[in-house]
């Protein structure tokens, strides 16, 4: 066996036919080059990446050449002294005046660049070779590529008898010949050079992430692990866009695909938008108001529910400040005495349930000798609203307090006065709060999210994500400064436990309106994600200094169609198209029209 004959017969083609001046043919491919002779005077940083972007087979050579610095300043110091003398005496009505004036002054500039600046100056040589099985679609394509590289002011010719030395500019032995170099070669400084470069596009791919979209620039996949600490400081993520953008459907995308990945998630949909992936993905579904069955207590206490540096605080001293937070927006105004008395209150109607201070009484069996077989004490175990309420009625210093709680207890909101009844251990759970009221669903969203919190930090080394949509309730003008406070502090510490928050809203003058905007802008540093879909011109006014936007994202965020976005990923911003295959998009739509089609369909 001859490994050196096998390995050319693999490599080499059988057979290459330059008869023809316009292309030539390998094994059944027709290829024909194009050669790039000038180019116009000025331009950007990129011009050369649409080439690289064509939807048809082209390859593309470029050759740089640098030439001898001393040897170019003495000849172009004695073409400057030509021609400045020529200029001096030659009839200025000439036609040909403002040409050699210009020469005049681009060899000036040249010698500048390079005796101030230490510029080198180089021979810039670009080939193009455009490929297919079809010689019509070869032609078609050329003519196609002519009339882009014409739009772009670059001068091309076809290389009509110089094919077999275009081939060999494309091959790894990078022979740029002779004949080819007198058309294609152009001078060009260093600084010029850098603009060039074809690769001036972000490319996001973490080898571990998910799907995020289709960069718009040069079609690459653009695939995130939010959870890669080496590339990212936290896992967090901001998704801001206008109604219809396509902020929930983007969301329940990222789900899905995370689900894929068996990541624990946990949502807050204050639209009920999200049963339906909830249902698919065999999750949990809550569903908040009158009417349904399911309840969240908001005084449960949750084992493992404080993290190691709260550790010496204790279950109860721990949920007590959260009750604090959470009475703090159901009592508007309360004084100083008002909250020590309901201080009091509350750890009255704990110790009703026999649960103190000691950790040990959340404990159904606090024997030291059995501690080992220790259960902890459930829903059913902890007091519920009706037992602060008859602690709080009982004395008359607080019966005002009482009288407010009231509906919380056998009114309206009767539901907040339940045992939790849903599994809490679930990799998916969705709390629906689209039925409660604006008062209630404020309160609906704390109790909901101090769940999923506590949820979270029960085991480090799982890998979780809380999505709040509609956050601008909780850190708005809507909300306060302690449930603010509360938000904030989920973002800045939840990587510590193995978590990542998404922070979703539509209203961006309101998430940035609490407290002169200090708790939205924190919210937006502490998410090395950010996801901005089309937005409204004055809430692009607003996030234009938090976010350095430049005019130009200005103008694309303003006119972004449904499904695109600007991904801000560390310092990379890249326009992503949000891509969802058929199965993902007849789960996760909420367009009219496709319902329509369906229904039309059967």
């Amino acid at each position: 066996m001859n490994i050196k004959n096998d390995l050319l017969d693999c490599i080499l083609p059988s057979a290459i036919d330059f008869r023809n001046p316009g292309y030539w043919l390998v094994d059944d491919v027709y290829f024909s080059g194009l050669i790039v002779t000038n180019y116009s005077t000025k331009q950007n940083i990129g011009w050369i990446l649409p080439l690289f972007n064509l939807s048809f087979d082209v390859d593309i050579s470029m050759f740089y050449e640098k030439l001898d610095s001393t040897k170019v300043i003495r000849e172009l110091t004695y073409y400057i002294g030509d021609i400045g003398g020529a200029i001096k005496t030659v009839n200025s009505n000439q036609m040909d005046i403002d040409i050699v004036k210009k020469s005049y002054d681009d060899a000036k500039y040249i010698r500048h660049q390079m005796q101030v600046e230490k510029e080198n100056l180089y021979n810039l040589c670009i080939y193009m070779s455009v490929f297919s099985k079809d010689l019509t679609e070869l032609k078609f394509n050329l003519t196609k590529l002519e009339g882009l590289c014409a739009s772009m002011g670059l001068q091309t010719r076809q290389a009509l008898f110089r094919q077999e030395q275009i081939l060999n500019t494309m091959l790894p032995i990078c022979e740029n010949s002779k004949d080819l170099r007198g058309s294609a070669s152009r001078n060009v400084l260093t600084s010029s050079i850098i603009s060039t470069y074809p690769f001036v596009s972000s490319e996001l791919y973490d080898e571990s992430g998910i799907l995020i979209g289709e960069n718009t620039q040069n079609n690459s996949l653009i695939v995130v692990d939010r959870f890669d600490s080496s590339k990212y400081k936290n896992p967090n993520m901001c998704i801001l866009g206008t109604s219809g953008a396509g902020k929930s459907f983007f969301t329940k995308l990222m789900i899905l695909r995370n689900r894929y990945l068996n990541i624990s998630q946990f949502v807050i949909d204050p639209e009920g938008e999200y049963y339906k992936v909830c249902d698919k993905l065999d999750g949990t579904y809550v569903k908040l108001g009158g009417g349904n069955d399911t309840y969240v207590n908001v005084m449960d206490i949750r084992e493992n529910a404080f993290s190691d540096d709260e550790e010496s605080k204790g279950y109860l001293l721990d949920k007590l400040e959260k009750l604090k937070l959470f009475f703090s927006l159901v009592f508007k105004e309360l004084s100083t005495r008002e909250e020590i008395l309901l201080e009091e209150k509350i750890i009255e109607c704990y110790a009703l349930k026999e649960i103190s201070f000691n950790d040990d009484s959340l404990y159904i069996n606090n024997d030291e000798k059995v501690r080992i077989k220790r259960v902890f004490k459930s829903s059913k175990d902890m007091p519920l609203l009706e037992d602060l309420y008859n602690c709080l009625e009982k004395d008359d210093e607080t019966k005002n307090l009482a009288m407010q709680l009231k509906p919380y207890i056998n009114g309206s909101m009767s539901y907040f006065n339940k045992y939790t009844n849903i599994d809490t251990n679930n990799k998916l759970i969705v709390a629906d709060i689209s039925k409660l009221d604006k008062n209630a669903m404020i309160l609906g969203m704390y109790i909901i999210i101090d769940m999923f919190w506590d949820r979270i930090k029960q085991n480090k080394g799982e890998k979780k994500i809380i999505y709040i949509d509609e956050i601008w309730r909780l850190i708005g003008s809507s909300g306060n400064e302690k449930t603010a406070e509360f938000i904030y502090k989920i973002f800045k510490t939840i990587r510590k436990f193995g978590g990542a928050a998404t922070a979703i809203t539509q209203d961006v003058s309101d998430f940035f309106s609490l407290e002169d905007g200090k708790y939205g802008k924190a919210i937006v540093n502490n998410s090395s994600l950010k996801f901005i879909l089309q937005l409204e011109e004055e809430d692009i006014k607003i996030l234009k200094n938090i976010l350095d936007l430049s005019e130009e994202e200005v103008l694309k965020i303003k006119n972004f169609n449904r499904g695109y976005g600007l991904l801000f990923s560390n310092k990379n911003r890249v326009v992503s198209k949000i891509n969802a295959n058929t199965f993902e998009y007849g789960l996760i739509t909420t367009d009219r029209k496709d319902f329509e089609n369906k229904i039309n369909e059967n």
